[in-house]
């Protein structure tokens, strides 16, 4: 425990005396006053962590000099009240004004010593809580930085899928299996667990799984040393070794071939890696997350995956809905891409109209959030003002709207009205954009010439 900077303030000398004496020999450093005026100046020049503090005082009581204590240094300075024989109701006043601790008249040094301690106690803890609040917010803003706003929502859906990353972040060593379709974030959720986790200041490491020729699968996992195989000019650390206190991330493991599953599932299982070309092996402490967007388990019983590797993996599965499963959360999703944007382009687009908004929702994603990211994209880059409009988006995704009343079969006549609507405004404007020049009015809402013709024909627009 730190020494500590003590400030008494009584209006008795007899006391200060005592008090300090006893505080020195404690090896606390000790300043005093007889008057709160006093003391309010040794506060300005001196750096106190504690103020004795008498209830009865000239000038103002201590109730007073406690409010404007804690009012001048809310969180610098805590404050221990001596109070006299029957004031405990100002004690209980004080205490609800700010006050730490207290002991009464007459006292004991052994009070005066408890008192301190407790207070010292509630300070360091006080210091802890804000130390570990503070580590919170930077790891909530790295986490931020590194994975972005695509996991933000209000949805049911992705609360529990975050409750979960955040349960099985706490874990440490437990393997994660992240199931979802393509561009719904599943290296996004990856690196959300890593950087909750106790290993976020060490490596998060990515390995595409469908990249690694079979060939080089070993020395990239594994490792190799010098002269092992034609070409090894310099022992190599393999990625197990490179995560190792770390994550390592596995993205597409269904594409894993099966002899090099059986090779993953050794290390897995021993927690050692041996490169290519030696005979030692190196214990290593890895996290390990794969990713699919294939039904392992369907594979397994396909004989297409080892179904042991399977069970190693998915001790604790998540599975990411789809976008079009989540659509509340379409409009938190397109604000934060629209101020990200703006950030990263320095553009100050900030509105999005009603029509652009129902289009977004009732569209499907088959390529999940990463496609609405991009349609966000390209849209902010081409809007002119500072609000986003339906010309700002490719005319195919007009094309890819649910229809959300399962019970029909066709579009309602208002659906087809709006999508006709919205198709018709897109060509005109690109006309306008382009000055009647077809090939350039395609180029604008990225479709061919061709497509560009039958679409006015359908819509008697030539």
């Amino acid at each position: 425990m730190k020494n500590l900077n003590i400030l008494v303030l009584d209006d008795e000398q007899r006391i200060i005396d005592e008090i300090s004496e006893f505080l020195v020999s404690r090896r606390y450093k000790v300043f005093s006053a007889l008057r709160p005026s006093e003391a309010f100046g040794i506060l300005k020049k001196q750096k106190i962590d504690i103020v004795i503090l008498d209830i009865k005082l000239p000038e103002m009581d201590g109730l007073q000099v406690l409010e404007k204590i804690k009012s001048d240094y809310p969180t610098e300075i805590e404050v221990i009240m001596v109070s006299g024989h029957g004031d405990m109701s100002t004690v209980i006043d004080a205490m609800r004004k700010g006050a730490t601790d207290y002991f009464a008249k007459p006292f004991r040094l052994i009070d005066i010593n408890n008192a301190i301690m407790r207070t010292q106690r509630f300070v360091e803890l006080n210091n802890k809580l804000k130390s570990a609040t503070s580590d919170l917010k930077l790891l909530s803003n790295k986490l931020s930085e590194q994975i972005g706003c695509q996991l933000l929502g209000n949805s049911s859906v992705m609360s529990n899928m975050v409750n979960m990353m955040t349960k099985v972040a706490h874990t440490d060593n437990t393997s994660v299996l992240i199931l979802g379709e393509s561009g719904t974030g599943k290296e996004l959720v990856a690196n959300g667990i890593h950087f909750l986790s106790s290993r976020s200041a060490q490596t998060f490491y990515s390995v595409n799984c469908s990249a690694i020729p079979e060939s080089l699968f070993e020395s990239e996992f594994f490792g190799h040393v010098k002269g092992a195989f034609t070409g090894a000019d310099s022992n190599k650390e393999g990625w197990f070794e490179i995560a190792n206190k770390g994550t390592l991330f596995l993205d597409e493991i269904s594409d894993m071939p099966l002899t090099q599953q059986a090779k993953l599932l050794r290390v897995l299982e021993d927690r050692k890696v041996s490169k290519v070309g030696s005979r030692e092996s190196k214990k290593v402490d890895v996290r390990v997350i794969a990713a699919s967007n294939k039904d392992l388990e369907k594979l397994a019983t396909e004989n297409k995956f080892r179904l042991d590797l399977f069970h190693r993996l998915s001790i604790f599965e998540i599975e990411i809905p789809p976008l079009r499963e989540r659509k509340e959360d379409i409009p938190i999703l397109v604000n934060n891409f629209i101020k990200q944007l703006n950030r990263k382009m320095d553009l100050n687009v900030d509105k999005v109209n009603k029509e652009v908004l129902k289009m977004l929702t009732d569209y499907s994603y088959p390529g999940n959030i990463r496609e609405l990211k991009n349609m966000i994209e390209r849209a902010v880059i081409l809007c002119e003002g500072d609000t986003l409009g339906l010309e700002h988006f490719k005319l195919k995704n007009t094309v890819h709207l649910e229809i959300n009343n399962t019970e029909q079969k066709q579009p309602s006549e208002a659906v087809i009205f709006d999508l006709e609507e919205n198709t018709k405004s897109l060509i005109l404007k690109a006309l306008e954009k382009s000055g009647n020049n077809k090939s350039k009015a395609a180029q604008l809402l990225n479709i061919t010439w061709q497509s560009l013709s039958r679409r006015m024909k359908k819509y008697g627009m030539e």
